[in-house]
């Protein structure tokens, strides 16, 4: 309220010119090296700079009050800094550990990839190994406790690199499945699913307008929970670390825990309280604001709540429920409730996550993101499909490819037909995210793909020449279990990104098909 409500001390405008300059002081004593020495005058103002500037970055980070591109360095050219970074020159090692964010978000994360795959290489990972890191036996009903008795325990090396899944029936048997990194998109994928979702009790949804998830301060109710915790932060790293996208809303506290943000001298966990709670927020500064005498209220240093039905009530400090608020020590009651609500309560939860997750991901890999820009590290672009950069990357099955009649008719539903909201549904039907990858479509892994299908998922023995002559020269066939209706609906091989299109005889037919699968695939959403 105080910053964009009432503007004070400074109007949004006056701290536009602030920051500016702030970045642009930074970036030159940095670059003219006025800073090599830190018992210098110089380096004192260049650190209390420093800081205010970052305070005012971690506010637009987390409300932005600034224009696009407003961060951006126009004193120096990213050129020049990335030639400087690829021979580790101290100067540009230090800009992007102080001010990262005047480098584009884009060139970030190559330089992201770029660190992943010189470790790949350093550790001799290849997708063409003959030798996978390791091999997994997964049952389909017991998924989560399979991955975790067979991945928890084999050192963060080995799960860098390739690993292998067959998964096992309710029968016992072997599916079918191609033996390649597929396959384990579709486990990773679903471990994901299940450990994040609310019912299991491991994570919660935040109270905000955009529910996001967090660690469940009642996890302890589970067995195990702290080993899973890190289990699971493992497995969000190895998304990562294979550049494989997920549907995942972490909460804006959660993910500058990931970052190691919260333990800067100038956090303050009330501004991120919004971000867990809304109406606690809105309850806590009243508080702040009340005018009249607050030991009226009747608040101590005390935070009650209901557990399975039973009101648990925990102290603040020590012996608080004795110690009354009252307008002198209200700020101080503030600021400890907030710390409690989103450190305190889920400390254990929190650092075994991060420590999994750090088991796989640098931590200076990821210090050049800002929150939201982990998220989309995490989740991709938060925009519409390219479609023209979605055409360029797609490969094609089955007697498909650009210039079919039911490939022109699926690019013109979802170019002129569907708005930005139904292409990312279309996107998730097909690759399980709506959201495209960071760096475009030919960085999606497996590559985007269409196939041309005329049977059920249980009929499909893949292709064969009768079936792509059939694709190539649409001519449709008819399925043995329905033969009088052939026109089944599309559907799609997540783990593989893989859209199975039958060969409709017109384009209204494939737009009322694809828009029935694509509205009846529906998984587990935050509510």
């Amino acid at each position: 309220m105080e910053f964009y409500e009432q503007q004070v001390p400074f109007h949004l405008e006056e701290l536009l010119t602030i920051s500016a300059f702030l970045r642009q002081f930074i970036v030159k004593v940095i670059w003219n090296r006025l800073v090599e020495d830190s018992t210098s005058p110089m380096y004192r103002v260049f650190e209390s700079a420093h800081n205010l500037l970052m305070m005012l970055y971690d506010r637009d980070a987390r409300r932005s009050f600034t224009p696009p591109g407003h961060w951006l360095s126009k004193d120096i050219r990213t050129s020049s800094l990335r030639n400087e970074l690829e021979k580790s020159s101290p100067r540009a090692i230090m800009i992007l550990e102080k001010i990262p964010f005047i480098i584009p978000h884009k060139d970030r994360v190559i330089l992201f990839r770029s660190l992943v795959a010189d470790e790949k290489r350093r550790l001799g990972i290849t997708r063409e190994s003959d030798v996978p890191a390791a091999y997994l036996r997964i049952h389909r009903s017991r998924l989560v406790s399979d991955g975790f008795e067979q991945l928890n325990n084999i050192s963060s090396n080995l799960l860098k690199g390739v690993i292998r899944v067959k998964f096992i029936n309710d029968l016992g048997l072997d599916e079918a499945g191609i033996d390649q990194d597929g396959v384990f998109k579709e486990f990773l994928e679903e471990i994901i699913r299940k450990v994040f979702n609310p019912d299991s009790n491991l994570f919660k949804v935040t109270n905000c307008e955009s529910p996001m998830l967090y660690p469940s301060p009642h996890s302890s109710l589970q067995e195990d929970h702290l080993s899973m915790f890190f289990f699971v932060g493992r497995m969000l790293g190895k998304a990562l670390y294979e550049g494989i996208v997920l549907d995942t809303p972490f909460a804006n506290f959660f993910l500058r825990h990931l970052l190691g943000h919260h333990h800067t001298a100038l956090y303050s966990p009330i501004d991120e309280l919004p971000s867990l709670d809304t109406e606690f927020y809105k309850n806590l500064t009243w508080v702040k604001r009340y005018e009249g005498d607050v030991s009226d209220l009747g608040l101590t240093f005390t935070y009650e709540e209901d557990v399975l039905g039973r009101i648990e009530s925990h102290q603040l400090l020590p012996n608080g429920s004795a110690i009354p608020v009252t307008n002198e020590n209200r700020i101080m009651y503030i600021h400890t409730m907030a710390h409690y609500r989103l450190h305190t309560q889920i400390r254990d939860q929190t650092r075994s996550f991060v420590q999994g997750f750090r088991s796989i991901i640098c931590r200076s890999w990821t210090s050049m993101f800002s929150a939201p820009e982990l998220q989309r590290l995490i989740s991709g672009d938060n925009v519409d499909i390219e479609l023209s950069d979605l055409k360029q990357h797609v490969v094609y099955y089955g007697g498909f490819h650009s210039s079919h009649r039911v490939v022109k008719w699926l690019w013109d539903i979802l170019e002129n037909d569907y708005c930005p909201a139904e292409r990312g549904a279309f996107l998730k039907f097909v690759t399980s995210c709506s959201r495209p990858p960071l760096l475009g479509f030919q960085h999606l892994q497996p590559q985007f793909s269409i196939r041309c299908v005329e049977v059920p998922d249980d009929e499909d023995t893949g292709d064969t020449v009768a079936t792509v002559l059939r694709g190539f020269f649409r001519l449709p066939s008819k399925s043995r279990s329905n033969p009088h209706h052939p026109y089944r609906l599309p559907t799609a091989s997540t783990c593989f990104n893989l859209l199975k299109l039958p060969n409709y005889p017109s384009k209204d037919v494939l737009k009322d098909k694809l828009k029935q699968a694509i509205s009846n695939n529906t998984g587990f959403e935050l509510s």
